[in-house]
């Protein structure tokens, strides 16, 4: 049977399949076909870890990502799938939350595992249809394919997409200024086209769950966990686009790690707006000693330096907001900065991820 043949018959009978995507090479025309696939099959979209700027996220089917803090609708999602379509990824801890989502060597789902690698194919889980393609192959071999129409697919992808829309949805958080309502007034004002990029550290779950990325933005970002690598991929955007919109997300102590670069931004002229998450702690290390050893906290508190002095030793325009209602104008002069911006924003150590405070972490541990 032709690998094409063989593709639609493991989808036809399928009544729960999701694709997971990821990986590069991927070509704009590319994406647009994964989507019209999806579309034609009411079929949800996944992305891996970091790869949120491949398919529109206001895509009806694009239902959210597979990553670090992984959401528990996307964990259920995941071991509910009766198919899995993924495309040009390497199964690994993030997209498996720890290899725990699926049985070894054989997840209970059937799995059609695409990638430019035959390496990949088999490494970590074994496909009941394993194929060597391109992403930009794949992508076009299942956008000519229509499954017969189903109600079970329907709602199993409506089910979904509901679910991520409500995510954007959360509790306020602990402090003076909440980041949840810093990120949709981003939301609001963000360019069509912007890039955005982070480095490593509890502060990325911001930009990761909380924007909505378009088929024109683009997200640079670490999967190695590389602290400090947000503030070059901004400079490294602003070189190659200019003119484009770079919104660098940063913690406190990430930022530390390449803040010399900005003697690199102003050398060569590249101002992106960079918004330090300031919790004055290593929060991820912090996160795991509550989880593991609540109340016992070790080397992970921060002494910083004055960021807005920084920022303006470097001549960017710096700006300190420590409530809510500070943010919008903030981010306003932020925009209408020449030359570009600093805002170091001030949030309590206490809101240590979206959903967690470390009050919580710490009753879980007891």
């Amino acid at each position: 049977m032709h690998k094409k043949q063989e593709l639609q018959a493991c989808l036809q009978a399928s009544k729960r399949p999701l694709v997971l995507y990821g990986g590069s090479g991927w070509t704009k025309t590319a994406a647009r076909q994964l989507e019209t696939f999806a579309a034609a099959n009411h079929v949800p979209l996944v992305a891996a870890f970091r790869f949120h700027d491949i398919c529109d996220n206001h895509h009806p089917c694009f239902v959210g990502d597979a990553g670090v803090g992984m959401l528990g609708y996307i964990k259920t999602l995941l071991r509910d799938a009766d198919t899995i379509i993924a495309i040009n990824i390497r199964f690994g801890e993030m997209t498996t939350d720890g290899y725990d989502l699926f049985d070894l060597p054989k997840m209970s789902a059937q799995l059609v595992h695409s990638h430019a690698s035959d390496a990949e194919l088999g490494k970590i889980y074994i496909a009941d249809l394993p194929l060597q393609a391109s992403p930009n192959a794949m992508a076009e071999a299942l956008s000519d394919i229509t499954l017969d129409e189903d109600e079970n697919r329907r709602t199993w992808c409506a089910d979904a997409k509901a679910s991520y829309d409500a995510s954007f949805t959360i509790s306020p958080q602990p402090g003076a200024l909440d980041m949840g309502a810093v990120l949709a007034h981003i939301r609001g004002v963000l360019p069509k086209d912007a890039i955005i990029t982070n480095g490593a550290g509890n502060f990325a779950t911001w930009p990761s769950k909380f924007i909505k990325y378009n088929k024109d933005m683009r997200l640079l970002a670490p999967q190695s966990g590389a602290m400090g690598y947000g503030l070059p991929a901004a400079l490294a955007a602003k070189a190659y686009d200019p003119d484009r919109f770079v919104l660098c997300f940063a913690g406190d102590g990430d930022f530390q790690m390449n803040c010399a670069e900005l003697g690199t931004a102003m050398q060569a002229g590249l101002y992106p707006i960079v918004l330090i998450v300031n919790n004055a702690s290593y929060g991820t290390i912090r996160m795991h000693q509550e989880r593991n050893y609540p109340h016992r906290v070790s080397g992970t508190d921060l002494q910083n330096p004055d960021f807005v002095g920084l920022a303006k030793s470097y001549g960017f325009y710096g700006e300190r907001v420590e409530t809510t209602d500070q943010f919008a104008g903030a981010f306003e002069r932020a925009l209408q900065s020449k030359t570009g911006a600093i805002l170091d924003l001030v949030v309590a150590t206490e809101a240590i991820t979206p959903r967690q405070s470390i009050a919580d972490l710490r009753k879980a541990a007891d």
